[in-house]
């Protein structure tokens, strides 16, 4: 074979892909190429496809190299703009992404250039977080978002390679903690309460179709007449309303349909009968003079009223879901069942309510066989 000229790098096997590696600028740069192809078949990179693509990877990255040393704020408004525009990531999430650059990243990077970063100042600019006090999912979160910028400015040749990769990244905080939910006495407790105002018949139906379908708050918000079957008692959910703005809702498909109990059937038939909105597309739980989205805010405030007078203790709105989910899993639904329904991309999300569940191996039933004269000896516990 003969000799590649200087400059050009060299391509080598390992295992089922092609590497490539090259020097810019007196640094070493190692990127995979692609998969070999498989003999036979028309699946992956022969060597002369792999030395082309190879050959276009040294070019792209010399170019960023001598004419295109980007700051972090350029190459992020380059990645944000391939989230909204090809992947077509939520307006919520590229808030959440705009949010952490205007107010974390930009500050504390300044205009340091991608291709000087290193996993030490990406490890201190995490460390910099948790002293400053933000919640450690909220450093996770921001680790994530730099593993994806970065790997994004990797692909377009803006940086050697992706510092965050030689970190132990931090994890998110254990979900086994307090689960808060009501009882069915403290949740009629709660309707009870609901003050006498123009929002009242709107605020009993969704506090109880919160607790008893698992919606979430955004989801609830978007609920339209559509998508309410009471003679089947399901909702489908198709849409979430979150930061002003109306989108597909945080689940794993696109629309999920979840059982409810007959109580939330009869809370939106008694709705619709005194809402002046029950047009198909108009929103169920919607403002009862304007026919608007509620606002979360006041909702909100409305519900921590009632809680106070009905002498509960004080919880989050989104603890109604938890009474669902607690709810449901002590009546022996299938965890993926209830994945399902509750619309959570991870099943280990679900497993927060297993505790709750029955005892599917009879541990009552061994522990008084091991234990039971304990009882019978009249010893005082």
């Amino acid at each position: 074979m003969s000799r590649r000229p200087y400059g050009t790098g060299s391509l080598f096997q390992r295992g089922c892909n092609w590497y490539g590696q090259w020097r810019v600028d007196g640094r070493l740069v190692k990127r995979k190429v692609g998969p070999v192809r498989t003999a036979g078949t028309s699946d992956g990179l022969t060597r002369v496809q792999a030395e082309r693509r190879l050959r276009q990877l040294t070019q792209a990255t010399k170019v960023a190299a001598s004419h295109e040393r980007l700051s972090i704020a350029v190459a992020a408004e380059a990645y944000l703009t391939h989230l909204d525009e090809v992947l077509g990531r939520k307006p919520t999430t590229l808030q959440d992404y705009r949010s952490i650059l205007r107010r974390h990243v930009i500050p504390f990077y300044g205009d340091v250039k991608l291709d000087r970063l290193n996993a030490a100042q990406v490890a201190g600019y995490l460390a910099s977080r948790r002293r400053a006090g933000l919640a450690p999912k909220t450093v996770v979160n921001h680790a994530n978002f730099l593993h994806g910028l970065f790997g994004f400015a990797v692909r377009r040749g803006w940086m050697p390679s992706n510092p965050v990769e030689a970190l132990d990244k931090p994890r998110a905080p254990d979900r086994g903690g307090e689960v808060r939910f009501l009882s069915a006495d403290q949740l009629d407790r709660l309707i009870s309460h609901v003050r006498a105002t123009k929002f009242a018949e709107v605020d009993r139906a969704i506090l109880v179709t919160a607790a008893q379908s698992g919606l979430r708050q955004g989801e609830l918000l978007a609920l339209r007449w559509r998508d309410v079957d009471l003679e089947a008692r399901v909702l489908r959910v198709r849409e979430s309303f979150t930061r002003g703005r109306f989108s597909s809702p945080k689940s794993r498909h696109s629309t999920r349909a979840v059982p409810v109990s007959a109580r939330v059937a009869l809370a939106l038939s008694r709705l619709a009968q005194v809402s002046a909105f029950t047009a198909p597309e108009d929103l169920v739980f919607a403002h009862p003079e304007l026919g608007s989205v509620l606002d979360s805010s006041a909702l909100r405030k409305r519900f921590t009223a009632a809680l106070k007078a009905a002498g509960l203790p004080h919880m989050r709105f989104h603890d109604l879901r938890h009474t669902y989910g607690t709810a449901m899993a002590a009546a022996g639904t299938p965890m993926r069942m209830l994945q399902e329904w509750m619309g959570h991309e991870s099943y280990q999300t679900t497993l927060i309510y297993a505790a709750y569940a029955p005892d599917a191996s009879h541990g009552l039933k061994f522990v008084e066989r091991a234990f039971g004269r304990s009882a019978d000896s009249g010893e005082e516990l």
